[in-house]
């Protein structure tokens, strides 16, 4: 089975991260958002991926052929423009897919903690779905008697049902999903001015398909700073970084979980909890928690909490909480 992953996307909520790296690319718990997908995805069991780029789409290219290259992981780029949703970048894809009996796809700003193994060899249309508090920020999916999907509305003004749509589908009938997407956009038939994959799915219903929701455990949507935040926290209280906490630093309190990249230098700081700090980075004299500190970047004599601070960064004197892109020199004692 392909793994389908739309990237083209801009990632306005997430900027200013975004005016340098796209999305997919901005690092939680370590590493970015989409290794930390593909990785999912290939523990459950797929091999082929097709990847739909569009915005700084040289840069996520260059990490897949540098990081997925070589190995029995086959990787097939498809470029969208214009940028036209969701529903689009399939259809954009569709020389790479239509010859497929099923097809997954996964929006490239999700990270999910759930069996993906269990998940792909379900049979039918999957779609992954979790109860959220605020379901109209969402696509949501209603629910007939039976369990089964009756309906979805792309982020619906007065929902119906707590049931948000988490990013992740497997589709059995993907003839009829291309039909579906086709047959919008030959009648331009838009949701919020985009083809939304969600219009699609409902096209499916409508011609008597059947639709299996699935729960998924844990969900972060890693579109915006507060939730990337709640992923790198959590993220990092898994066992893989256990070693990571165990480091040493001269006269520095590690408080766990934490995460530190190769080659980095901290002296005379508190570090944690919850935080990731990238490769080759500098950190002395600071006070540093639940933040994610960029490759590259340093910082001196400071107090960080709740930031996210990008690449080649620099930070001195007394903060609280930023959010700051690459390149950046920030400079409290001038």
């Amino acid at each position: 089975m392909k793994a389908l992953i739309p990237l083209a996307g801009i990632g306005s909520r997430l900027r200013p991260h975004t005016h340098t790296q796209p999305k997919s690319l901005v690092p939680v718990a370590g590493k970015p958002v989409l290794a930390h997908i593909m990785d999912r995805l290939i523990g459950g069991g797929i091999r082929d991926f097709v990847l739909v780029v569009g915005y700084l789409s040289e840069k996520i290219i260059a990490f897949v052929e540098q990081h997925y290259s070589g190995s029995e992981i086959k990787v097939h780029f498809v470029n969208q423009s214009p940028r036209e949703g969701i529903g689009h970048a399939v259809w954009m894809a569709k020389q790479e897919i239509h010859n497929e009996n099923e097809l997954l796809i996964i929006l490239g700003d999700s990270i999910l903690n759930m069996d993906f193994e269990n998940f792909i060899h379900k049979k039918g249309n999957i779609i992954g779905v979790k109860k959220v508090a605020e379901p109209g920020l969402f696509g949501v999916a209603e629910l007939q008697k039976n369990g089964n999907i009756a309906k979805l509305i792309e982020k619906p003004s007065i929902p119906k049902s707590n049931k948000a749509l988490v990013g992740i589908y497997k589709i059995a009938n993907l003839p009829l999903l291309l039909h579906g997407i086709e047959h919008a956009i030959n009648n331009d038939l838009r949701t919020l001015g985009e083809y939304h994959l969600t219009d699609a799915l409902m096209y499916m219903v409508e011609k008597g398909e059947t639709l299996i929701p699935y729960d998924v455990e844990n969900w972060y949507d890693c579109g915006k700073m507060a939730s990337l935040l709640r992923a790198n926290a959590i993220l990092l209280n898994k066992p893989e970084f256990k070693d990571k906490n165990k480091l040493k630093f001269p006269k520095t309190i590690i408080i766990p979980p934490v995460s530190f990249g190769t080659n980095c230098s901290i002296k005379s700081s508190v570090i944690g909890p919850n935080v990731a700090i990238g490769d080759n980075s500098i950190v002395n004299y600071s006070i540093v928690k639940n933040s994610i500190i960029g490759s590259f970047s340093e910082l001196n004599a400071t107090v960080l909490e709740k930031s996210i601070i990008g690449n080649d960064s620099i930070i001195k004197g007394h903060a609280n909480s930023l959010n700051i892109g690459d390149n950046t020199e920030i400079n409290f004692n001038a």
